[in-house]
């Protein structure tokens, strides 16, 4: 069974929660952190390459969750032009090219084996999408994609890989192609995350940001921290909320909490 609630009250820990996440204070070295940064394009490249496309699950939530991908349509077939940042293997992409005839994508990864997995996709087709390898960090998105000409750009857990310190350098980039109006749609992890709290001593790189035994990273995001990245780079916030989901695993009488954040942006 599982229940989930939506609302702007981060989730509350247990007592024995709170106390291993006092003790976790020790951080991964400064030379470590550098060279987590310099390879992190290596480290999520390995991911694909020991996973293939087999370790995300389609997303077919996102229209579920995100109405926006046919309420910001004018008329019913009125053809969208959308961003996906982050594509991964196309897991989001593809269920949503399959869902909805009237989208044209431009999708782009880090890793440059996950955009060759994209473009192996029986559903990969040039016509209806555009995929191509980019650093959101530092590579211009204008170079692959015309400016304010995208009407919704999809965010979907990729700025929790990023070091912080960069993060609003990805949302800079995406603002130029996104048109006057239009938004980002957003989730990632939240505090207090399952996730989070499964991460044992000397994994810790900074606050609410850790490393994979793999050398991926994961942030995870308070409201507060989320509002505050993308006003400062002339977004306005339309929604931004925890969604706090517990699943509950009867059999072993385990309760896994996962706390995600949902959010919307505007370029205005």
């Amino acid at each position: 069974g599982a229940f989930q609630k939506k609302g702007h009250s981060a989730r509350i820990l247990s007592p024995e929660e709170a106390e291993r996440l006092a003790k976790d204070q020790v951080l991964v070295s400064e030379f470590k952190q550098l060279k987590l940064e310099k390879e992190a394009q290596k480290n999520w490249d390995l991911f694909y390459k020991r996973n293939s496309t087999n370790f995300f699950k389609d997303r077919h939530w996102t229209t579920r969750e995100f109405q926006e991908l046919k309420a910001c349509r004018e008329f019913a077939d009125q053809k969208l032009t959308i961003l996906e940042a982050g594509c991964g293997v196309g897991n989001c992409l593809f269920p949503l090219l399959e869902e909805d005839l009237n989208i044209f994508a431009y999708a782009c990864d880090f890793s440059p084996r996950a955009v060759e997995y994209v473009k192996k996709n029986a559903l990969y087709s040039t016509e209806r999408c555009k995929v191509f390898q980019c650093d959101l960090t530092k590579d211009d998105l204008l170079e692959n994609i015309p400016a304010e000409s995208v009407d919704v750009v999809t965010l979907i857990f990729v700025l929790s890989a990023i070091h912080p310190d960069k993060m609003h350098l990805v949302l800079k980039n995406i603002y130029k192609v996104l048109k006057p109006g239009k938004c980002v749609l957003f989730r990632d992890y939240g505090l207090y995350d399952h996730a989070m709290l499964r991460f044992k001593s000397g994994r810790k790189l900074g606050e609410n940001f850790y490393v994979r035994q793999d050398g991926t990273r994961s942030y995870f995001f308070t409201e507060e921290f989320l509002s505050q990245l993308f006003k400062a780079e002339g977004y306005e916030q339309v929604v931004n909320e925890y969604v706090q989901r517990e699943t509950v695993n009867r059999k072993e009488d385990l309760c896994v909490p996962r706390v995600f954040l949902q959010s919307k942006f505007q370029k205005p």
